[in-house]
């Protein structure tokens, strides 16, 4: 588990394919902290370290084809800059929000607007029956923000949202390199998804 709460930027070095899956080699500053078997969200992604190169400062993750179709995996390239948070220790505190590292769709930048000390990015969806709410949290590229504006499209069949960024994580994420167009991975507040399953249930029994 994870709270949205970036520790570091890492670099994409290398990508192979083997198989259907691919194998990226990523560097960063906590590359060689890390252990095999480690789970580490890479974008919100949670991804297992295979194989890490200490003296390199380099660690090794795998991704399936379900994971590379579902998420922004699949247009990394050399050079992206990688959002990492290592899983929050049982004692650590929830300085973000409960995140699971399970992406559950993407999102497309639409706007981005300089407000003279701090960013607003705007963000657009195709409506699964994910939502998002006003003052509510959501995680974009594994990190923990709060909604500023949001709406869904029950005609258009697409979900908007917007958030605030300050300098000090527009800095110290890949905000800093998001632009208009852009893909970015979501995962929706888990809370919010069981209490919609929940009324979901009871309503349709309800009607039966």
């Amino acid at each position: 588990m994870f709270t949205g709460i970036i520790e570091e930027i890492g670099t994409l070095i290398s990508i192979h394919k083997e198989g259907t899956n691919q194998i990226f080699e990523i560097e960063s500053p906590i590359s060689n902290e890390l252990k095999i078997d480690q789970s580490v969200a890479h974008n919100g992604v949670c991804l297992t370290v295979t194989k890490v190169e200490k003296e390199k400062n380099r660690h090794f993750v795998t991704a399936i084809e379900e994971t590379l179709q579902k998420t922004d995996l699949i247009n990394w390239k050399i050079d992206s800059k990688l959002n990492l948070e290592r899983c929050m220790p049982a004692n650590g505190r929830f300085d973000g929000h409960i995140v699971q590292g399970h992406v559950d769709q993407t999102a497309i930048c639409t706007k981005v607007i300089d407000e003279n000390g701090s960013w607003r990015f705007y963000f657009e969806y195709e409506d699964k029956g994910n939502f998002t709410v006003q003052k509510g949290s959501i995680c974009t590229n594994g990190v923990s923000l709060t909604v500023v504006d949001s709406e869904s499209g029950s005609e258009t069949k697409k979900g908007s949202f917007s958030v605030a960024i300050i300098p000090y994580t527009y800095q110290h994420t890949n905000f800093h390199e998001l632009k208009v167009g852009d893909t970015i991975n979501l995962e929706f507040d888990i809370v919010g998804k069981y209490m919609k399953l929940l009324f979901e249930k009871h309503f349709n029994s309800i009607k039966n």
